[in-house]
Order: C-alpha cells, then sequence, then structure tokens
C-alpha cells in the first residue's frame, strides 16, 4: 500500500532554524526541546485526564483478559533470546475502542499486550491499533493532532484532516464501524523497535497482532469521503449497544477463548539507515521483509472492569535489545515513542486517584450516546 508522505512544512522549519544556530548547537537544542516537551506533555496529560477526572488520554471503555503466549516451535526470522521457539509467557491483553466510548461509532479499536498478568510490571509491552499506518507520524504531529481536536457529538478531527490529509488517509485505514468482534481484527504497533538478535547485528522490527484463523476483517470501509472518516457517529438505525464489542468478548472467552497470531516484520539496519524506514505513514515491502508467526496468543480469563481499567503498558517495558529507538527532535519519526514513553507520570496519577474512591464507574450501556465522556462522581 502506497500512502502520501507526511507534511514536510515542520521539517523545513526546523531545517531553517538549524541553519541560524548551527548544526551542532541545533541538534542539542532540538534534543533539549524534544525532552522538555515530553516532560510537559506527560505533566499535561496528568492535570486534565489522571488527577482530576481518573482516566486515561483515550481509550477508556476497554476490557482486559489473561492467558499465555507461547513462541512457536517453526521460526524464519533472526533468532532472539527473548522469542526463543517454545517459550511461554503469562499474558494481559487489553481491547478497546478511541478516543469514543460507543462500541458503536465508527472508531479505531486497540489491542494492548503485556508479557505479564501484573498490573504494569513486565518485560515486554506493546500498544496497537487497527491499520497499518498511524494518524499522526512524530511528537509534533501529534501535537498537532491534539491541539487541533474539536469534539463535537460524535465528530472530532475535522480541522486536522483538512490541515494534514496524510491524517486523513490513516484513519481512513484505521477506523472500524461494527466489527463484528474484536477477536475478528487486526492490530499493528505501527512504529518501528529495536531488534538486536543473539547474533548481536542490529535490525528493526514491527509487530502486528492477527486472528488466529484465517478469516476477513469486519469493519472495514471503503471509498469514505473526509465527512464519512470526521463523522464517527452510529448509524440512524443503528441497534447495537454502547458495549456490545465488550459483551461479545466476555460471552466469547467464557465459552471458547480466544486466540490470536503474534507476528513480526524484521528490516535490516544499514548505516546511514533512510529515515523514512521509521517512518510509520510508509509500510516495509512485505515481499522483502516478511511478517513471520512468533507466537501463539491465547485468552482464557476476562478480566473485572476495576482490573481492566488497572491495566496499564508502556513502551518502556522492552528488553534493551528490542527498545525504543532514539529520536533527535520533535519531527524525527521515532520521537512518537519516545513522547509515549514520557508519558509515564499520567500513568502513575491515574493509579495514584484509583487509590481514593477507586477506578471511574463502568460505562453505561445506552446513555449519552456519541460521546466520549461518562458521569463519574466528583
Amino acid at each position: 500500500m502506497e500512502t502520501a508522505s507526511p507534511n514536510r512544512a515542520i521539517h523545513t522549519e526546523k531545517t531553517e532554524r538549524n541553519k541560524f544556530f548551527g548544526t551542532w548547537l541545533g541538534e542539542k537544542r532540538d534534543l533539549l526541546v524534544l525532552w522538555l516537551t515530553a516532560k510537559l506533555t506527560g505533566v499535561m496529560i496528568a492535570l486534565m485526564y489522571s488527577v482530576k477526572r481518573k482516566k486515561r488520554m483515550s481509550h477508556d471503555n476497554g476490557i482486559s483478559g489473561i492467558g499465555t503466549v507461547h513462541m512457536v516451535e517453526n521460526q524464519s526470522f533472526p533468532p532472539h533470546e527473548f522469542f526463543a521457539p517454545g517459550k511461554s509467557y503469562p499474558i494481559r491483553i487489553r481491547h478497546a475502542s478511541a478516543t469514543f466510548l460507543d462500541d458503536a461509532m465508527n472508531c479505531i479499536r486497540s489491542m494492548s499486550v503485556k508479557f505479564s498478568h501484573e498490573e504494569f510490571r513486565s518485560p515486554f509491552d506493546l500498544e496497537m491499533n487497527t491499520g497499518p499506518i498511524g494518524l499522526f507520524w512524530s511528537a509534533a504531529s501529534f501535537l498537532q493532532f491534539a491541539a487541533l481536536r474539536k469534539q463535537d457529538y460524535g465528530i472530532e478531527y475535522k480541522d486536522y484532516y483538512r490541515k494534514y490529509p496524510e491524517g486523513l488517509v490513516g484513519a481512513q485505514v484505521s477506523l472500524r464501524r461494527n466489527p463484528f468482534s474484536f477477536t475478528n481484527l487486526q492490530f499493528y504497533c505501527q512504529t518501528p523497535f529495536l531488534y538486536k538478535g543473539t547474533d548481536g547485528l542490529k535490525r528493526y522490527a514491527k509487530y502486528r497482532v492477527i486472528p488466529f484463523d484465517d478469516e476477513p476483517e469486519t469493519g472495514i470501509q471503503t471509498d469514505m469521503s473526509e465527512w464519512d472518516t470526521c463523522n464517527q457517529r452510529i448509524l440512524p438505525d443503528e441497534a447495537r449497544g454502547r458495549n456490545y464489542l465488550k459483551y461479545e468478548y466476555v460471552d466469547r472467552i467464557n465459552q471458547y477463548g480466544a486466540k490470536y497470531r503474534f507476528q513480526l516484520q524484521v528490516h535490516p539496519s544499514s548505516e546511514p539507515d533512510d529515515p523514512e524506514v521509521f517512518n510509520c505513514m510508509k509500510l516495509w515491502d512485505e515481499h522483502l521483509y516478511p511478517w513471520n508467526d512468533l507466537g501463539i496468543i491465547h485468552i482464557t480469563k476476562v478480566l473485572s472492569w476495576e482490573d481492566s481499567c488497572r491495566s496499564s503498558f508502556s513502551v518502556g517495558n522492552m528488553p534493551k535489545t528490542l527498545g525504543i529507538l532514539p529520536a533527535k527532535s520533535l519531527y524525527d519519526y521515532n520521537s512518537l515513542n519516545y513522547l509515549r514513553m514520557h508519558a509515564e507520570v499520567a500513568r502513575k496519577w491515574r493509579l495514584f486517584r484509583y487509590k481514593f474512591g477507586g477506578p471511574p464507574p463502568p460505562v453505561p450501556d445506552n446513555d449519552n450516546r456519541n460521546q466520549g465522556d461518562w458521569e463519574q462522581p466528583s
């Protein structure tokens, strides 16, 4: 799939500034601005969502489950000790719809994965969404995404899509309307990570989770107009409830459990690397860098609403040989994961707030449709 290249205006602006400061000073300045922005963003998220309202920034209405993940025996990718054939880990996952609460809306769906049954601590976490590309490609573009958000009864990002057509393309391939089940969807981490295997060679990896059985993904829409993408409201004759995907998931786990295929794509490193290798708006050629089965995820138990709320995930929970890639500035493609890692302060404050009155109450089934908030105790 070919996608539009990200808007270059912010990169041009940065280049002109660096001409003024000089290369070395400009690089140091960019690193400092990135660090300060990441810290400030984490604090702002904590104050606006975690401290005041005991909420996540998005993905609030979710459901968690636990089980195991088994690494496949026959591996066709460079070996890594953490993913050794036959190795098993406990696993906790969480599905949600973003950013609205209503499963029947036209939303991005998510799957977060933790190689542990604990609420936060683990050796390996991933945060994934539907769609192989994202809606933003750097910390700078994410900040524009947040600044241009205007929630109005099921419509949020009209201004952003008009300013950044690349984000519109990302939304069109990521939004899912009325999928049959969370287990029927494909989830992508989109951003690449370091992959240094047992041979010590530097490579990069992308991850995804797909249904265990070979079945078509539901909820995909085609030929979406700009307005169709902006308008995430439920359909006028919608009969599905606000939590229909969560109820389906509970029934499925209680009857059969749920299985997924955990896969990875490995890309070699070449010094210097083409920056576009790290661009989450562009796909790696699957003929050159095929998706390989890495493990089988088997979820056997659904957790309570309270335990689901306490489930927290971080790209910082990674072995050093599989961790996030360094970023040089707000405009660096790798700055997205840098920003996510520095949002840890928001998670800590949210869990701290739970100690005073517990997590927020479950989302009511059919109240206030097309909304991103729900009634909570003060």
